[in-house]
């Protein structure tokens, strides 16, 4: 099967065209393929599928073999490589994933997409959609205890659950540490995405962030999403913030409810895969 190897922000992920190519097992495939030693390495894989209700599907599966339904920097690469490989060849693309129907706006320049906005739609409160496990509504400034150090976080589903902690110092964080044991806490039943964020003004933000299903990454699209939802909630931000990745620069917007997110993707290389 041939694949393009991409990367958004520094996320890097696998993509296949799934509407020419089946395979049967995809979370063995991205186990295997994923792994940084053994395999071609990347945070996920993606495969393009014929859709019912849209220009296309977009499933995913994360490293460690696990389903995702959604992923914020991987629909980006999604997007320039279902437009650049010919199958769907529009620069608004609707775009099937487990998170809903998401729209994506791309920037052509001749043949090649330079940036990709994408309508990441709502942001979700209510602990029990998230889902978190507490009486309360939804959870914003809450305290959780992880290796004795008490830390305040606020919980949204933005694409996938995500804890949000501020920090004021973060290049001091145990990012993962804290992240490894925060993703499995039991109060999080279906594991959550954890987000460590410094506000540097009003519209600049840094964020460091532990995937659920993927570990350490160089970024988040979602996550960056949910860090500039929650500081503004919060009145930290403004509503356009530019959010610094470990990987990149993203440019999130909140617009009414809903919310936008822009960023580059590119394609590092090519290759195909021939199982022995």
């Amino acid at each position: 099967m041939k694949f393009s190897k991409m990367q958004g922000a520094g996320n890097d992920f696998l993509l296949f065209d799934g509407v020419k190519n089946k395979y049967e097992n995809y979370s063995e495939m991205a186990r295997k393929l994923c792994d940084r030693r053994y395999g071609v390495g990347g945070d996920g894989i993606m495969i393009a599928e014929e859709s019912q209700i849209a220009d296309i599907k977009m499933t995913y599966y994360n490293s460690d073999g696990s389903k995702g339904e959604m992923c914020g920097n991987g629909i980006r690469c999604f997007s320039k490589f279902v437009y650049e490989e010919g199958i769907v060849k529009k620069n608004k693309i609707i775009i099937e994933t487990g998170d809903g129907i998401k729209e994506a706006r791309l920037t052509i320049s001749g043949e090649k997409v330079d940036l990709v906005t994408i309508n990441m739609g709502k942001a979700r409160l209510s602990s029990k959609e998230i889902p978190i496990l507490t009486e309360k509504e939804n959870v914003i400034n809450e305290i959780i205890s992880i290796n004795g150090e008490q830390l305040k976080y606020s919980g949204v589903l933005i694409g996938v659950p995500h804890a949000i902690v501020i920090s004021e110092d973060l290049d001091n964080v145990d990012v993962n540490g804290i992240g490894k044991i925060m993703e499995k806490n039991s109060l999080f039943p279906k594991g959550i995405n954890v987000n460590f964020i410094q506000v540097l003004e009003k519209d600049r933000i840094k964020i460091k962030t532990w995937e659920r299903g993927a570990g350490r990454t160089f970024a988040c699209g979602t996550g960056s999403c949910s860090g500039v939802y929650i500081a503004n909630l919060l009145n930290l931000v403004d509503k356009e913030v530019w959010v610094e990745t470990e990987g990149g620069l993203l440019k999130i917007e909140l617009q009414k409810d809903e919310i936008f997110m822009t960023g580059g993707a590119e394609t590092t290389f090519k290759g195909e895969v021939i199982w022995e």
